[in-house]
């Protein structure tokens, strides 16, 4: 059989699935993303010749492959925000970046450090990998398209914090980087890491985002007042944006993810009430979900292959740390005190969902830098993915059905 036409079948009935299984699905408790895993697992099961899916085996590519993933859904995500930006309205979502994942990544890569004895360049790149939550796959706990009104506390503070820290968890990866022993000081890495990778790199992401979307936003907007153009190229046109932001803002070496978010939430600023929101937002959400398919059958079909075959108990225990109390608990705490609820404390806390974020954070550094035990970095991250997929999956549906309807919404 031609390999060829099995992948394209394989990718046709995926690319069916994700257009159907959505709607069919969302009263269920039940994500589309599981079934994509399980259809990678059985593709892969079989005797089909398909091309190694282990992320380690083809770093390079899968870098890439999670990078336009990520990028995609970050505009996506910065488009259906409809609140304003302004620190007393972004609040909460600012403590879960700032406060939150700070939190979480001191403490995660304490526990790697002492449950499993990882040196302190992999316990925090690992750390770094892990904290931030997922814009991709973090849909049904997320506000919803354009214009739609869908913001109450919870669903706003998730989704702009998925937007946010899918940027700033960077600083944290090149700090793993600098701890990797090297010819010059460590005291002087570190402040190169400080003024440059902190600094200048978050600033940059911030200003030419801001910048960007600005620009792009007064084009969008006013150019068809003076030349007719087609609705249906606005797609085509967010796209050149998010690649156009992201691209410039790495040959400055800004942080791109963060100046993406940034471009998005500026340009959705722009006329909030106008039609080409909804078309823009509508190209970016079924590109995302074209790579969420080939990306997560991919991942079925490295389980398949034996990626979380060396897993051992203190693996499995670091990650379910990391989702039942790091994560909560310093949710919980952060938000101590907040105008949020108890409940909507708990459900913000709890559903910190892990992805393909945290895939492309691990890719990328195993690209830049010698990790030891990167065989190891990978099945945790692995796993703790693939137990936040399935068990927030499960749960995000009924939470937040629940939640509506205590709070009169449904």
């Amino acid at each position: 059989m031609s390999l060829y036409n099995i992948v394209l079948v394989l990718l046709g009935i995926s690319i069916m699935g994700v257009a159907w299984l959505p709607p069919l699905m969302a009263k269920y408790p039940l994500s589309y993303p599981i079934v994509f895993i399980g259809l990678g697992l059985a593709a892969y099961s079989l005797p089909l010749g398909l091309p190694d899916p282990i992320p380690l085996h083809n770093n390079t590519l899968a870098t890439h492959l999670f990078e336009l993933c990520v990028i995609v859904a970050l505009t996506g995500t910065g488009l259906k925000i409809d609140r304003s930006f302004s620190l007393r309205k972004w609040r909460m979502p600012l403590l879960l970046v700032l406060v939150l994942m700070l939190l979480t990544i001191a403490s995660f890569a304490l526990t790697a450090w002492w449950l499993l004895a990882i040196a302190p360049a992999p316990a925090v790149l690992l750390a770094a990998t892990l904290a931030p939550t997922d814009p991709v796959l973090a849909g049904d706990v997320q506000v919803g398209d354009p214009g739609e009104g869908q913001e109450d506390t919870v669903r706003f503070a998730l989704t702009a914090e998925a937007g946010m820290n899918d940027g700033l968890a960077f600083p944290f990866v090149y700090l793993a980087l600098a701890l990797i022993p090297a010819a010059t000081s460590l005291q002087d890495r570190l402040f190169e890491w400080a003024w440059y990778d902190v600094l200048y790199r978050v600033g940059m992401g911030v200003a030419l985002g801001w910048l960007i979307g600005q620009t792009m936003g007064k084009l969008i907007f006013r150019l068809p007042k003076h030349i007719e153009i087609k609705g249906s190229a606005y797609g085509f046109i967010v796209l050149a944006v998010t690649f156009t932001t992201y691209g410039l803002t790495e040959l400055t070496h800004g942080y791109g993810f963060l100046a993406v978010f940034v471009a998005a939430i500026t340009l959705r600023g722009n006329e909030k009430a106008h039609e080409y929101h909804q078309q823009m937002h509508a190209f970016t959400d079924q590109l995302e979900r074209l790579f969420i398919v080939v990306i997560l059958v991919l991942f079925g079909g490295a389980l398949a292959n034996g990626l979380l075959v060396t897993l051992t108990w203190t693996q499995a225990a670091l990650g379910l740390l990391l989702l039942f109390v790091i994560r909560p608990l310093g949710g919980m705490l952060t938000l101590y005190g907040s105008r949020a609820t108890l409940p909507e404390r708990a459900a913000i806390s709890f559903f910190g969902i892990r992805g393909i974020g945290s895939f492309f954070y691990l890719a990328f550094a195993l690209e830049k830098g010698e990790f030891v035990n990167s065989e190891q970095l990978w099945v945790i991250t692995g796993f703790t993915v693939l137990t936040s997929i399935v068990m927030h999956g499960i749960l995000a549906t009924p939470v937040m059905t629940w939640l509506d309807r205590r709070a009169g919404r449904g």
